[in-house]
């Protein structure tokens, strides 16, 4: 597998935020959304193909239960299906970060989807990359199909990011299209790459969760660590 980093923290997101966590970082991504926060795994992936074994004594050697998997977009490796296997029969909690965009029968404890939305779209950033980018990006940011077969076998919840309060009917339209997903495993959380960032838009986008009937998460990685590398 293709890796940009492994290393403890605590999960920053979603519902188990809060948790000591191993994260297992690929490099890679069909994706190129303006606002990501790990571009070493996107617009200029970094990283060194690492063989699954040196994968799981990495992880073994931290000495914690939960483990996420998360990129990039870790469903486009192969190996990561074998490494979930070899993690849950060692007995980790094993979370997937996918933009749901790829189906891989990669089991896991938790399947955590962020579906893209428009707000998205690469070509708020003023480049021939992003230029190059947008067609590929809209065809491939949506793909319910995946997102069946990624829930219908495993425990899942839905991340929604957040940038403006527009959002909110796209978000509201999307979920139409799937009445079996409760309130409760749905949340949004705020578009922010630094902690004022985070601060303005966490103001008023948890009292619209409340209203929503839906689920608000900070990005508690960002308050703490301010999206430092590694953290």
């Amino acid at each position: 597998m293709r890796i940009a980093e492994v290393y403890s923290s605590i999960q920053g997101e979603g519902q188990f935020a809060g948790t000591p966590s191993v994260f297992v970082r690929t490099t890679g991504c069909n994706l190129r959304c303006w606002f990501c926060d790990t571009p070493f795994t996107s617009w200029r992936p970094e990283g060194e193909h690492v063989q699954v074994s040196d994968l799981m004594r990495q992880v073994q050697e931290f000495s914690i239960e939960h483990v996420v998997l998360t990129g990039g977009e870790p469903l486009l490796q192969p190996d990561s299906v074998s490494l979930c296997e070899q993690l849950l029969a060692a007995g980790h909690f094993v979370t997937i970060e996918t933009a749901g965009t790829v189906h891989r029968p990669a089991p896991a404890s938790l399947m955590s989807i962020s579906p893209k939305l428009a707000n998205s779209s690469p070509t708020r950033i003023a480049s021939e990359d992003a230029t190059r980018w947008q067609k590929r990006h809209e065809q491939a940011r949506s793909n319910q199909e995946a997102i069946s077969r990624l829930i219908e076998s495993t425990e899942y919840q839905f991340k929604f990011v957040v940038d403006e309060p527009s959002d909110l009917n796209e978000i509201a339209e999307y979920l139409a299209a799937w009445p079996q997903v409760p309130g409760e495993r749905v949340w949004l959380m705020p578009q922010a790459r630094t902690r004022e960032e985070l601060q303005t838009r966490s103001e008023w986008l948890e009292a619209e969760a409340r209203r929503l009937g839906l689920r608000f998460s900070s990005r508690w990685q960002i308050a703490q660590f301010g999206n430092a590398r590694g953290k």
